[in-house]
């Protein structure tokens, strides 16, 4: 027979293993979020970066009057 949870602890384990089955099985999804990201920021320093780098060099050359 299942008997109601009656004590806050009794209730708050239960909470706790519900979110932690929640959880469970969603970690192929973060790896490939963090992959994504890693390979937006890649391809989006791999375009801006040279101009960047003009840009840098040109207020460098600015400031120090060379």
């Amino acid at each position: 027979m299942d008997r109601p949870i009656t004590t806050i602890a009794g209730r708050a384990r239960t909470a706790w293993g519900e979110l932690c089955d929640d959880e469970r099985g969603d970690v192929p999804g973060w790896v490939l979020i963090t992959l994504m990201t890693a390979g937006l920021v890649v391809l989006i320093w791999a375009l801006a970066g040279p101009a960047l780098s003009g840009l840098f060099e040109q207020a460098i050359s600015r400031v120090s009057g060379l």
